[in-house]
């Protein structure tokens, strides 16, 4: 084969450092940009966080301070305004020292399932086989405090490979089993939902409406669950409102006693926007608490600047840096800029919303705002995703406020999530004992100028979480 050299002429885009850094920290949430300045500020000793952030503006600065920024105003190469001068972001306002929080919000379970337990086996009479039995299955039981492997597997957990009469170990586990579930929660140690609900049945007072209950737990629960009352009525012959009460009682039961001891996974979220109505009209302005307060550090950038003047080319290093700390100093506010903008984009659209509720929700799509704030949908799609606004209506991400649009019998369309807040209306002020069909439902919504199927009806229904019509019928 010959070899030959060919010339071609094509293009392609190419991403500048800074554009990949603005685009990557416009998808990052609050937590993770966080993260990534933390990093930053470990890695650039030119990078430094603003620690008088929030301060008043009167509030001297140290002497240091101010000799040092006569410095690098004395700079020959003074035409870049950066050198050796604050370039602060996020100082919008100072955080409310009055504000409380509830120390016991940020609380989470302090006793463990298996520490409330262990306290009270401390305090039984039992010897210490039986004690170590019962301490033996506590640490069994699962975080809903079931115990969920067999007493024959716990057997030969405990026998192994040695020679021990597996049936007086099966005995004495089963005695340690009924002491185990006489302790608080009621419930506990229970092998099945039905013996769990029927555990916390038994230690209440003797009376009809319990011995129904455990009648209906032990032998009809299936039904009830399917809310098949005629029957269970009729194989327990009693009456509607002897099965009613019953019923009730069962509600009231918890079938996971253990899991209230679980440690609590709380997680919190800082809105990045924060919507108020001002001058009658809804505002969206960043919040000062999500925002990082950074600057270029005052000595280092006098130290280079000192030194380029004197062309010494051990600066090259700090030089990068510098660079480095202006460029990520820009995106973030650039970041953070974006998000506003498009959160007022957002609110423009939604006002009704922000006055009425999830009713007056208009529809809306990426597209849309896109055009208003002059970007890419891409774009839009990464400032909505994992930004959150706050407003007099509760926290919201921004992705909430965008949906699908169904058709109206005036040529208008209605917002998905308007429909769904009229679904989740009708169903709460139905009649239990008549409860509203798919069909019902969306002949109702017809009636009101939206035309929407059975089957799109059933499907906001589950997104809503709402049981079909034969779960909800009450006696």
């Amino acid at each position: 084969m010959k070899q030959t050299l060919q010339i071609e002429i094509s293009q392609h885009l190419a991403l500048s450092p800074q554009l990949q850094q603005s685009i990557r920290l416009l998808q990052l949430s609050t937590l993770e940009l966080n993260q990534e300045i933390e990093q930053a500020l470990q890695d650039n000793p030119l990078l430094e966080r603003d620690e008088l952030a929030g301060m008043p503006e009167d509030a001297p600065d140290s002497a240091a301070t101010d000799e040092a920024q006569d410095h690098a105003n004395e700079a020959d190469e003074g035409s870049d305004p950066e050198w050796g001068s604050d370039i602060l972001f996020g100082q919008h306002g100072s955080r409310d020292s009055d504000d409380d929080t509830d120390a016991g919000e940020l609380q989470a379970a302090a006793t463990g399932l298996r520490e409330h337990l262990g306290s009270q086996l401390a305090l039984t009479q039992l010897g210490e086989r039986e004690r170590s039995v019962v301490a033996f299955l506590i640490e069994a039981l699962d975080s809903d405090g079931y115990l969920a492997q067999s007493l024959a597997e716990l057997v030969e957990t405990l026998a192994g490979n040695a020679e021990v009469d597996r049936e007086e170990l099966l005995e004495e586990l089963n005695i340690g089993l009924r002491h185990l579930q006489q302790f608080d929660p009621s419930g506990i140690g229970a092998r099945t939902p039905q013996e769990c609900l029927d555990l916390q049945l038994r230690s209440m007072p003797d009376s009809a409406t319990r011995d129904l209950a455990r009648r209906v737990i032990r032998d009809h629960l299936d039904q009830l669950a399917a809310h098949d009352y005629a029957k269970i009525g009729e194989a327990l012959a009693c009456s509607d409102d002897e099965l009613r009460d019953a019923q009730t009682l069962i509600k009231s039961l918890n079938p996971r006693p253990g899991a209230q001891y679980a440690p609590l996974d709380t997680r919190y979220v800082i809105p990045d926007v924060i919507v108020r109505k001002q001058h009658g009209r809804w505002q969206a302005s960043l919040n000062d608490e999500a925002m990082p307060h950074l600057h270029i550090h005052r000595l280092y950038a006098n130290i280079l600047q000192s030194q380029r003047r004197r062309r010494n080319g051990s600066a090259s290093g700090l030089t990068g840096q510098l660079q480095e700390a202006k460029r990520l100093i820009k995106n973030v506010q650039q970041r953070f800029d974006t998000i506003q903008r498009v959160a007022q984009a957002i609110v423009d659209r939604q006002r009704a919303f922000f006055d009425h509720g999830e009713l007056a929700m208009r529809p809306l799509l990426l597209r849309e705002i896109a055009d208003i704030v002059g970007m890419h949908e891409s774009t839009i799609s990464r400032v909505t995703t994992q930004k959150y606004l706050a407003s007099p209506r509760g926290i919201f991400e921004l992705k909430y406020f965008f949906g699908s649009h169904v058709a109206t019998d005036t040529g208008g369309a209605a917002s998905s999530t308007a429909i769904r807040a009229l679904i989740k209306q009708l169903v709460g002020a139905e009649d239990g004992h008549k409860p509203l069909s798919d069909a019902k439902i969306a002949e109702i919504l017809g009636a009101q100028g939206i035309m929407v199927a059975r089957r799109t009806v059933a499907k906001y229904r589950e997104a809503l979480n709402i049981a079909p019509v034969n779960l909800r019928k009450a006696l």
